[in-house]
């Protein structure tokens, strides 16, 4: 976890940060609408769909908290 925040840090000093965390929100943004389509469009078992659902929200989330604890932590 340490790592993370290390590299976190050193993005935010260069002035990337933000554009790694639109990076990632569009990522999740992809991954939860290619959940709702497996959903929609295949029978395959409710687990694939939900995977990807839950996947894409961690992306959308996740980075811009751990942006905000590097900057408290740092």
């Amino acid at each position: 976890m340490d790592e993370i925040l290390d590299v976190l840090d050193l993005l935010a000093d260069s002035g990337l940060e933000g554009a790694i965390i639109w990076v990632f929100r569009i990522l999740g943004l992809l991954a939860i609408l290619a959940g709702i389509g497996v959903w929609l469009f295949t029978n395959i078992t409710l687990v694939v769909p939900v995977v990807l659902i839950i996947v894409g929200l961690v992306l959308i989330v996740v980075p811009g908290v751990l942006l905000q604890i590097a900057e408290l932590a740092g």
